[in-house]
């Protein structure tokens, strides 16, 4: 691959090592947690690929770890490529978090994150996720709670508060660093926000500058290298976290670290490592499960590996609708054939953006 250059991408400092705790972390770039996407076949190619500090399963239901759910033990399987890697765990209940937090301990993890910032109302209605932002007392019991059970690290991912009238994220950040949550992690939007409107910086800032020595880990809209430069240069946090920035783009994390180190940085894969990079994903998936569940498991993630490959409606609509293994693969050869729109197998492609859901939370 080429070198791209910028003159308004350069490194404005010598990055410093990141650390939770006694935990360090080889890159400040940091995999978020994402429902259905951030499963173990895709923070493998995450690693692979390269960059990436610490990736974070999917949110796990505390309860769901004590019962021995299946899917909930599913969501935190990993593999000796997976390191560091946290586990993010959520729940009202104070001792059913902490001793999912002993569990997971127990069970070898390097970190436990704990979920402030799903907003989604089957979350929140059971006073898990944002809901927590509303409870100041309750909360920070239940941290430290969650921090005095176990000897890991233990981190906090929450937004900015419930609404514009309870932005409490400075208060808890603070609050968390005094009962020992190593590092926190800010999504730049209230609970109310959704994914709506811009992430608010100066909210993040803000919760940089009320706690002493922990690290501030910023979130949000970051698409590109020069988003990470703007979030690090205008809230002052040690690391950033991506999320459907890396579902678009999952060579983010390489990028962020090239142009730290030199100023530059390798453009995105091409349209034949794309469709290398989706295959060896739906390989590890396959292993993980069966290849028959794979089949459908995969069809929300191909779909946005095709639309970034640019290719054509009908070939995405064959492989979508693919019932078993030997008709997915017969849709990938019909894409392997076609190529992209356009025809360039081996050119910088087009930027993808994710969409996040739309309308009131309250009905996601």
């Amino acid at each position: 691959m080429s070198v791209l250059h910028s003159e308004e991408q350069q490194p404005n400092q010598t990055p410093q090592p990141l650390h939770f705790g006694s935990l360090r972390l080889p890159s400040r770039y940091l995999l978020s947690p994402l429902a259905g996407f951030t499963n173990l076949p895709f923070r493998r190619v995450c690693r692979e690929i390269g960059g990436v500090g610490l990736c974070t399963t999917d949110l796990v239901s505390a309860r769901g770890l004590l019962e021995k759910n299946e899917k909930s033990l599913q969501l935190i399987a990993t593999h000796e490529v997976d390191t560091p890697y946290s586990v993010q765990i959520f729940g009202p209940n104070r001792s059913e978090m902490r001793d999912a937090a002993q569990f997971l301990q127990e069970d070898g993890v390097d970190s436990i994150d704990i979920n402030m910032g799903c907003p989604v109302d089957r979350i929140t209605s059971g006073g898990a996720g944002s809901a927590m932002m509303c409870s100041t007392e309750n909360t920070i019991q239940l941290v430290q709670s969650v921090v005095e059970a176990v000897s890991i690290p233990v981190t906090v991912k929450m937004r900015l508060g419930w609404d514009d009238t309870q932005l409490t994220a400075p208060k808890f950040a603070r609050e968390f660093e005094q009962v020992g949550v190593v590092a926190v992690a800010i999504h730049g939007r209230t609970r109310e926000q959704g994914f709506k409107g811009k992430v608010n910086r100066d909210g993040i800032r803000q919760v940089v500058e009320a706690v002493s020595d922990i690290p501030v880990i910023g979130n949000g809209d970051i698409l590109t290298v020069a988003d990470a430069e703007r979030m690090f240069a205008e809230t002052g946090c040690q690391g950033i976290s991506i999320g459907r920035g890396a579902l678009a783009n999952p060579w983010i994390f390489r990028q962020l670290v090239e142009w730290e180190t030199t100023g530059s940085f390798t453009p995105p894969g091409n349209f034949d490592e794309r469709l290398e990079l989706m295959l060896r994903q739906f390989s590890y998936l396959a292993e993980h499960v069966t290849p028959r569940r794979a089949v459908v498991m995969f069809r929300k993630m191909g779909h946005w590996y095709l639309k970034g490959m640019r290719v054509r409606k009908s070939l995405r609509h064959q492989f979508q609708t693919a019932r078993n293994r030997e008709e997915l693969q017969v849709a990938i050869e019909a894409v392997r054939l076609a190529g992209p729109i356009g025809g360039d197998r081996t050119g910088v492609l087009p930027d993808m953006h994710v969409p996040v859901p739309s309308g009131p939370v309250e009905k996601w």
